[in-house]
């Protein structure tokens, strides 16, 4: 059974930065793109950042470029987000994503078979 599991969330004032972390378990995803998404409170889930199977081609919503750096251990089947500068916008809970199709950089994880962690809470006060 896959599981995503992410960890790394947590309460941080508005400049600080967090790494977040998602285990993959039950299959292996070296083949696989992966990616971050993110939903406020009230607000549909966005996408965030994603990286491509062989772990080049990142790509990144235009509210976090520049702060937020996406990366991938295959040989740890993980995930990770760094988060820099952080802004009181960026409190949402974070899901990671990973394409059930190995060798595609498609990134629509919505109409694709893909799987999804539970998410981590990230707080940013001001």
């Amino acid at each position: 059974q896959v599981q995503l599991v992410e960890s790394g969330g947590g309460l941080v004032q508005a400049g600080g930065s967090l790494r977040l972390s998602c285990a993959a378990s039950g299959r292996t995803f070296s083949k696989n793109a992966m990616a971050w998404f993110r939903q406020a409170p009230g607000k549909e889930r966005d996408f965030v950042a994603a990286i491509g199977w062989s772990g080049g081609n990142t790509v990144y919503a235009d509210s976090v470029k520049g702060r937020f750096t996406i990366s991938r251990d295959a040989a740890k089947n993980a995930l990770y987000l760094q988060m820099n500068s952080l802004k009181p916008e960026d409190t949402a809970v974070y899901y990671c994503a990973v394409r059930a199709a190995a060798y595609t950089n498609n990134n629509d994880y919505t109409t694709f078979n893909s799987y999804w962690g539970r998410g981590t809470q990230v707080t940013v006060s001001s």
